[in-house]
C-alpha cells in the first residue's frame, strides 16, 4: 500500500503550537532533573564526608558555570512543576478547548520565568 501523503521532516522549519513547545520542554526538564540526581548525590556525599569536602563543593558551586547550571536546573524544576499541574488539570477535563489550552501553555511559560526571576531577586541563587 502506497500513501500519497507528503513527508516533511525538516524539524527546524516545522511550526509547533505553543502546547507542543510546552510539552517538549516538560520532557526536557524532566530529563535534566533525572540526570542531575547522581551528580547531586555525589556532591552531597563529598560535602558531608569532611570539612575539606564541604569547602571543595562550596568552591565548585561558586563558579559561574555551576551558577548557570543551577539557574537552568531551577528553571527546569519550576517549568516541570507548573507544566505538570497544567497536565493534571487537562486530565481532569479543564481547559481542553483549543483557546484554553493555548492560554494555559502560555501561562506555564510566563509563570515559570516569573517565579525564576523572583527566586533570583530574592537571592536564593546568589
Amino acid at each position: 500500500m502506497q500513501t500519497t501523503r507528503p513527508v516533511f521532516l525538516d524539524l527546524w522549519r516545522i511550526k509547533l503550537p505553543i502546547s507542543g513547545i510546552v510539552s517538549i520542554l516538560h520532557r526536557i526538564s524532566g530529563i535534566l532533573m533525572v540526570l542531575t540526581i547522581p551528580v547531586a548525590a555525589l556532591l552531597f556525599h563529598r560535602a558531608l564526608s569532611a570539612p575539606e569536602g564541604f569547602v571543595a563543593v562550596a568552591a565548585l558551586l561558586d563558579t559561574w558555570p555551576a551558577r548557570l547550571l543551577l539557574l537552568v536546573l531551577t528553571w527546569s524544576l519550576l517549568h516541570h512543576l507548573f507544566a505538570g499541574i497544567r497536565y493534571l488539570l487537562l486530565d481532569l477535563g479543564f481547559g481542553l478547548e483549543r483557546a484554553a489550552a493555548r492560554l494555559s501553555a502560555r501561562i506555564v511559560l510566563i509563570v515559570s520565568l516569573l517565579v525564576l526571576a523572583l527566586v533570583i531577586i530574592g537571592g536564593l541563587l546568589r
